[in-house]
């Protein structure tokens, strides 16, 4: 038996880092994908293969432990029950994706009970702030559910998505679950969920990434602690975050082109401010303002990870340019989400 699902990643546009606290963002579908493939096992355990990254694991049935073999070094990873069991701010990145895959699998929805190989293919870099993390949960999550040959409604899927990434992570946001899972163009709050927005101009998207990865739950945890530390500061700052946010939707929805880019940039300024940029994102910040586009920022938690510029008139020159600094792709927004 074998069954696929994918999920796409996903580019913030607006309000990262403010929407962990109640406020709204607006963000992407992007089109490129998690892919996962669930065969029935050859033998008593969880096998996982992420050719891409040329990584390879093993999760055992009984206790749920980790074991990641790559490049011939064997380590190992509590199971998520352990007393001992770590977020995703202490695994590597290659245990990470695992961990993710551990969780989705033991949901209290399935919890195998005889081995499985599975097989990640990955058209989204990670640690690049991209939605990599939810993508493969959703996907997960999903393949999973065909396996079984269980019924699971969007709303469910997503619900379940986002309490993995809870679990791993230590702290979330389901907009990037919520993206994974039904694609589009969205304006998310906590309140109402993803509400669809109709752009009345056009949106061309250039990403830029570094080979330095980024931490989203070590990033997510150094910005509650500075806003624990400053309350009076970064309070009004993340309130500012949520009216640019407003703003920028409006511009979006009424085709001004200029607004957009201006709300962009200052919404990096802010960013700054978080202390989540770094000096390489910041050289394709620029490097990409520099080639013509006329709004650029970090996109996802930073701390290394990406950047998204918008340029309009300007993607080929834009491209160009940050791919001969770091790494680049054009994207265009994906209106489907979870395929299974």
């Amino acid at each position: 038996m074998k069954v696929r699902a994918s999920a796409p990643g996903k580019a913030i546009l607006f309000g990262e880092h403010a929407v962990v606290y109640g406020k709204p963002a607006i963000a992407v579908a992007i089109n490129r994908k998690a892919i996962i493939t669930i065969r029935e096992g050859t033998d008593d355990a969880i096998n996982v293969q992420i050719p891409d990254l040329d990584v390879y694991g093993q999760i055992d049935i009984d206790n749920q432990e980790i074991c990641l073999i790559n490049n011939e070094e064997t380590s190992k990873t509590p199971s998520a029950s352990s007393d001992t069991s770590s977020t995703s701010n202490d695994l590597s990145y290659d245990a990470g994706i695992l961990k993710y895959i551990q969780t989705a699998l033991f949901s209290d929805e399935f919890k195998p009970d005889h081995g499985l190989d599975i097989q990640v293919d990955l058209e989204i870099p990670i640690g690049a702030g991209l939605g990599s993390s939810a993508a493969i949960t959703v996907a997960t999550l999903a393949a999973a559910a065909r396996y079984h040959r269980q019924e699971l409604t969007l709303e469910k899927l997503a619900h379940m998505a986002h309490q993995v990434e809870l679990e791993v992570q230590g702290a979330a946001s389901p907009l990037d679950t919520t993206l994974s899972t039904y694609g589009g163009f969205i304006y998310f709050t906590h309140k109402e969920g993803a509400l669809k927005i109709k752009p009345a101009l056009e949106m061309p998207l250039v990403v830029g990434y570094t080979a330095e990865p980024g931490n989203t739950g070590m990033l997510i945890e150094r910005v509650r602690k500075l806003r624990q530390n400053h309350p009076n500061l970064i309070g009004p700052l993340l309130d500012t975050m949520e009216k640019l946010t407003n703003e920028a939707r409006d511009a979006i929805t009424s085709g001004e082109e200029k607004r957009v880019a201006e709300l962009m940039n200052i919404n990096q300024g802010l960013l700054d401010a978080l202390g989540v940029n770094t000096l390489e994102l910041s050289d394709l910040i620029y490097e990409a303002r520099n080639a013509g586009a006329i709004g650029s920022k970090i996109t996802g938690a930073g701390g290394g990870g990406s950047i998204i510029a918008y340029c309009p008139g300007k993607t080929r020159e834009v491209l160009e340019k940050l791919e001969s600094v770091e790494n680049a792709f054009q994207v265009s927004i994906s209106q489907k989400g979870v395929t299974w």
